[in-house]
């Protein structure tokens, strides 16, 4: 009996290490996945924003993104006129604005709306939120491949309309490949596939593609000129340069 208890003993602190194991391999891949997306002290460039219907219809936008450090971005349509001026302002503390030209003033974005789509993308304003990954979700390394390792991503907001994210992070560059993204009734509703490309020493997303499952409709992201640590001031991330 004495054997048998000691068995049982041995076996459940092996089963703890292995999943605390997990767990902080978990957290060493993801906040390297963070490193490589947000490393740079700033960075800006130019987006290529191409929507695909489930008939293959396509519309092509453009915008302007610019970002200091891991908290602060603006996302602003340039093209074509009905969308020009369009902005999203992304600040610390989960603070987001939208300018919309036509109303001429801004509007702050609250947390039950940000689960919506942006503009017609396929990409949520929480997608869009300029928040290191690691700050929003709690991982676990659950299965690895050749070339990657596979975490799953549970959102610490009760409020996220995700009960979990699939991600799989490049073995040698840190750099995520692929995102699955699941409703509340874990049921996987859009996917996004990532290129990378490197950028004198930092790794840019030059593609997402974005696949939203139920409605058949995807947008691609095309990212070019893009320029690193131009010394951005954080007057560039107010309210007042939104509506400029």
């Amino acid at each position: 009996m004495k054997t048998i208890k000691s068995l049982v003993i041995v076996i459940t602190l092996f089963l703890l290490t292995g999943f605390n194991v997990l767990a902080q391999d978990g957290n060493s891949i993801l906040t390297k996945m963070d490193d490589v997306m947000y490393s740079a002290k700033d960075v800006s460039g130019k987006t290529e924003i191409v929507l695909i219907d489930k008939n293959g219809k396509q519309k092509t936008r453009e915008a302007n993104v610019i970002q200091k450090g891991n908290d602060k971005r603006i996302f602003r349509f340039t093209a074509p006129s009905s969308q020009a001026g369009i902005s999203v302002l992304s600040l610390p503390n989960d603070v987001m604005y939208l300018y919309m030209p036509a109303f001429g003033k801004e509007r702050r974005i609250s947390s039950s709306v940000k689960n919506t789509n942006f503009a017609g993308t396929d990409f949520s304003y929480d997608d869009m939120e300029s928040i290191p990954y690691s700050e929003k979700y709690t991982p676990t390394l659950i299965n690895t491949e050749e070339d990657v390792f596979i975490l799953e991503l549970k959102p610490k907001s009760p409020k996220s309309a995700y009960s979990k994210l699939i991600v799989k992070v490049h073995k040698t560059i840190y750099h995520p490949t692929y995102m699955g993204y699941y409703d509340r009734g874990n049921k996987k509703i859009k996917e996004a596939n990532y290129k990378f490309i490197q950028i004198g020493k930092y790794w840019n997303a030059e593609e997402i593609e974005m696949t939203d499952l139920k409605k058949n409709h995807k947008t691609i992201m095309l990212m070019s000129d893009v320029i690193y640590d131009a010394g951005l001031s954080d007057d560039e991330f107010t309210v007042r340069k939104l509506k400029q």
